[in-house]
């Protein structure tokens, strides 16, 4: 039996399109996806539904496919969704080679605290990458503990496993260290409050100091 950690998925070769045809092979629990890539034409499969759906909530997930009988790498490129009900309706996969590199986008993990008073705001939720398909990394993790207002760690600045190399910009900006707009506000009025008070303060000293002068 398959389980959740098990890439090695039967595929059927389906030869009937559309979106009725489509909509009958959900109805029964599979999924229509194509197979595409290295030259090859286009190869239309129908997958399990729940197996595939499991495996798909890691991100650059790579199956490997028995498509009657024939063994197949592929990558999951793309999977699309009902907008309202999250049903996946079809699957995209790329056919790849092991020691073949492919670019992907792997998602951030920020780990850690920042400062007291300040917070890890993430710009970039994935970074561009190339690695070899058959060793993607799960994601890529940023430690912001103890990072002060105003620190950025851009994508030159993360730490890649071995055999990755970067495709974004090394400049782009992935987490930034500030603190947040509220505080500020608060601050602000708080300041604006002293100034009051001080002004005030110092106003009723110089009429002190002219009724005695009287």
């Amino acid at each position: 039996m398959s389980t959740e950690t098990d890439t090695k998925v039967h595929a059927e070769l389906r030869e009937n399109f559309g979106k009725g045809f489509a909509r009958r092979l959900r109805a029964t629990g599979q999924i229509p996806a194509v197979i595409y890539g290295h030259g090859t034409d286009p190869v239309h499969v129908a997958l399990p539904g729940h197996q595939v759906a499991l495996l798909i909530r890691k991100a650059n997930v790579v199956l490997e496919l028995d498509v009657n009988g024939t063994e197949q790498l592929t990558l999951v490129k793309d999977v699309q969704k009902d907008p309202v009900h999250q049903i996946i309706e079809h699957i995209d996969l790329l056919v790849v080679k092991k020691g073949e590199k492919v670019q992907v986008d792997v998602p951030i993990v920020v780990l850690g605290e920042p400062f007291a008073g300040t917070i890890a705001n993430l710009d970039n939720a994935t970074v561009a990458l190339e690695v070899e398909a058959t060793h993607i990394p799960e994601n890529i993790e940023v430690d912001v503990e103890g990072l002060e207002d105003g620190t950025h760690i851009t994508a030159g600045d993360l730490k890649l496993p071995k055999g990755a190399s970067l495709v974004a910009d090394a400049e782009l900006l992935i987490v930034a260290i500030s603190v947040p707009a509220a505080t500020l506000a608060a601050e602000d009025e708080i300041a604006e409050a002293d100034a009051e008070v001080a002004a005030e303060q110092s106003e009723e000293s110089a009429e002190a100091a002219e009724e005695a002068a009287e």
